[in-house]
């Protein structure tokens, strides 16, 4: 057993942080929380003293793409083989358990063999949910070829990763979704709507139609799992939750209208708006072309306002990042920018509790309770008085997963 003692907890159930508490640990689960001195005392086994210091839940992101190595992704097929790629991904894991992230939720790219390189001990990594090769109509935000080309993608390069997946109409929608579930997919990626990288389509772009999507749903369903969605509009947002989708990627045009829709039919919002201010800084020399940096512009600024209108609505909010490549390092920047509009401690709960809650594993993680797996953090700084002090590794001193320490620098 471990004993973290003397430590201010921030549950992340919604309730106050408890100042001076311990937390029980036994094997891979959080055995009691202790709010009372006497308590304390009387906990056993190894002691961890965290006076001075914050224990939380470890923290959840709900859209990254480990294999994005790169910001231009289509220039990564041709430049990496698979062995080489499958290299440079296990760093890109481990990197993001480093910062903190004890659960994630790949929204592309990643696949079964690689969420089992992390589960075998092969490599050191976050808990990882998979969504396999994400589904694109032809010229959709998936469609990486440009109008010069005609084939429907070259076997250069790497074979894992960002590969394009091609799906028209209702039955190939049917077999994709299928395909990917029986390679080891959690969830399943849509794109429903235009995107930055993509080079042939408009951000205002409706993709796939309403009995496309609705195939995805149902399929995903059968399957006992989810869709999940690329939208920036309201009118693509609006045609994948009337179809199912269980969260919108990014929503950065959303309404008020569309906000109350989402809200009504339970349907959560992965807001990501760390990945446009870096690509801001940093895309131009990354490879994006002058009409992609031009839609990027457009979602930049309009990014907080979708956010303002979904907490008014009472949407459920959770958080990804959604960064490419060496980008990935600035994670927990997007902590900060949410908190610039909902606050701290709702920014920690989106990052935590609602992220386990879309993923579907909330009696398991994302808060500090009784019979939840032991993934903590222990911080130095208090997070409630400045989220930003999760953006420097130093402050994590340590880093627990499922009981065992990952860091231990107490």
């Amino acid at each position: 057993m471990i004993s973290f003692r003397h430590a201010t907890v921030l549950p992340c159930t919604g309730a106050d942080p408890v100042e001076n508490a311990t937390v029980v640990v036994d094997g891979s689960v959080i055995q009691d929380v202790l709010a009372s001195a006497q308590g304390a005392a009387r906990a056993p086994g190894e002691v961890v003293d965290c006076r001075g210091l914050t224990l939380m839940p470890g923290l959840i992101d709900a859209h990254v793409h480990v294999c994005a190595l790169g910001v231009d992704l289509s220039a990564q097929r041709r430049a990496y083989p698979t062995s080489l790629m499958a290299y440079a991904v296990g760093k890109t894991i481990k990197e993001t358990l480093d910062q903190g992230f004890t659960t994630i939720r790949d929204a592309g790219g990643a696949d079964w063999g690689m969420k089992e390189a992390v589960d075998r001990g092969l490599i050191p990594g976050p808990r990882m949910f998979v969504s396999g090769h994400p589904l694109s109509q032809s010229g959709g935000h998936g469609d990486s070829r440009t109008r010069a080309e005609h084939y429907a993608g070259c076997d250069c390069g790497a074979a894992i990763g960002m590969v394009p997946n091609i799906a028209d109409g209702v039955d190939e929608v049917r077999r994709a979704v299928r395909t990917q579930l029986r390679r080891g997919a959690d969830q399943i990626k849509v794109m429903a709507g235009g995107g930055v990288a993509s080079p042939t389509d408009r951000l205002e772009s409706m993709q796939y139609q309403a009995d496309e999507l609705s195939a995805a749903v149902a399929e995903a369903q059968a399957a006992g799992t989810y869709v999940l969605a690329h939208a920036y509009t309201p009118e693509a947002i609006r045609a994948a939750v009337q179809a199912g989708v269980r969260s919108i990627e990014h929503g950065n045009f959303l309404d008020d209208a569309t906000a109350e829709l989402m809200a009504a039919h339970g349907t959560f919002l992965v807001p990501t708006f760390v990945t446009y201010e870096k690509l801001h800084e940093y895309g131009r020399e990354g490879g994006l072309t002058a009409a992609q940096l031009a839609k990027l512009d457009l979602v930049l600024g309009s990014g907080l306002d979708g956010l303002r209108r979904a907490h008014k609505a009472g949407v459920r909010i959770g958080s990804g990042s959604d960064l490419l490549g060496e980008l990935a390092a600035h994670k927990t920047r997007e902590l900060a920018i949410k908190a610039s509009v909902i606050g701290a401690h709702a920014t920690l709960i989106a990052t935590t509790r609602t992220n386990a809650e879309l993923i579907g594993i909330a009696d398991e993680v994302g808060t500090i309770e009784p019979g939840k797996r032991a993934d903590l953090l222990v911080v130095a700084g208090d997070p409630l008085a400045d989220v930003g002090v999760l953006q420097d590794r130093n402050n994590l001193v340590a880093i627990m997963k499922a009981g065992e320490f990952y860091k231990h620098r107490i």
